[in-house]
């Protein structure tokens, strides 16, 4: 093999799973978001005028946000197809679980406009159901995928305390996003949603970064190797710092003037890049905790040379009708309209 195909064998892999983190990380964010206005609708009949205000917050980015799933999805399938598979054989029931979520989720959203009226309110339900179906399933998830896909109890219980982390991290970024588009008494509501919503996430967070370093002996070491242990633990002591700067600054909100409306729902993105890089750097190089490295289950260098091509015109394309999208409906959320 010569020097630059053996070169090109080595940074091609690693080209492709930062991509794959990317799109996992912005949709985490995005989809995080109205999975967590989802989560947060209010069932009563007297407020049906804010559940459309928060479906209004969401309606034209929702769709679009799952996007980013499809991607991470693809580029697992077709740069890493022994980690696809691998994983998929894991998770092939969680994952149906989250199509019917995510599905339930997409006719809901469109039959709460056209069914009677009388219906509408079972299908805000169904919305409802479908975000909280398709947050513990992404939960669950990885929760086994931390774990390495190990039987017994124990993983279950990890899983399952990850479904309801993930959850409150959802519903943390929802209200966040709330406070950042919606105003008056539905803002103040939001506040103190993201409030409870950021004192539950930080549980999780603790609870995932003391069990995690214990139950894998690989990423203890990698943690607690001095000297590295002096920089990486930067990582958390930011996440803890932006925990509790956002949980004073809502302590102070609303303000006049929507004064620092889009500071809480920055903080929370914030948030989830830390513990983004803090999974990435206790696993990488594994795409299979324990199992597989990237190198181990990268397609051919032929083949990823190939897909790279595709990938630098498909990722800006999807990058800019996002930003695009976002800067046509910035501002507040305004009356639910469906034509």
């Amino acid at each position: 093999m010569s020097e630059s195909a053996s070169s090109a064998a080595y940074w091609l892999p690693v080209v492709f799973i930062g991509l794959m983190g990317f799109a996992v990380l912005v949709y985490a964010v995005l989809d995080g978001y109205d999975l967590g206005v989802g989560i947060l609708l209010p069932l009563s009949e007297e407020d049906e005028a804010q559940r459309d205000t928060m479906i209004a917050s969401i309606g034209p980015f929702w769709d679009a946000n799952e996007t980013w799933l499809v991607l991470a999805v693809g580029l697992l399938l077709i740069a890493f197809p022994i980690a696809h598979n691998m994983v998929l054989m894991h998770l092939y029931i969680p994952a149906a679980i989250m199509l019917v979520g995510l599905i339930m989720r997409g006719v809901a959203f469109d039959f709460r406009a056209k069914a009677a009226v009388s219906h509408k309110l079972a299908w805000d339900r169904t919305f409802k159901a479908g975000s909280l179906t398709t947050s513990l399933a992404q939960g669950y998830m990885l929760g086994q995928y931390v774990m390495g896909f190990e039987p017994g109890w124990q993983a279950q219980l990890f899983s399952a305390v990850s479904a309801l982390g993930v959850t409150a991290a959802y519903s943390y970024m929802g209200s966040a996003w709330l406070v950042l588009k919606t105003e008056d008494g539905l803002q103040a509501r939001a506040v103190r949603w993201t409030r409870r919503a950021g004192r539950a996430t930080l549980l999780g967070v603790i609870g995932v970064s003391v069990i995690n370093p214990l139950v894998n002996p690989t990423v203890f070491a990698r943690w607690f190797t001095y000297p590295l242990v002096m920089f990486v633990l930067l990582i958390p002591t930011l996440c803890f710092l932006a925990f509790i700067f956002n949980d004073v600054l809502l302590g102070r909100m609303p303000q006049k003037n929507d004064r620092y409306s889009a500071l809480p729902f920055t903080m929370v993105v914030v948030i989830f890049l830390m513990c983004f890089i803090g999974l990435a750097f206790s696993f990488y190089p594994d795409i299979v905790p324990g199992q597989l490295n990237i190198w181990q289950a990268a397609s051919a260098t032929a083949s990823l040379k190939f897909i790279l091509v595709g990938a630098l015109i498909v990722v800006p394309v999807i990058l800019a009708y996002t930003a695009f999208s976002y800067r046509v409906f910035r501002g507040k959320a305004t009356e639910l309209r469906y034509h």
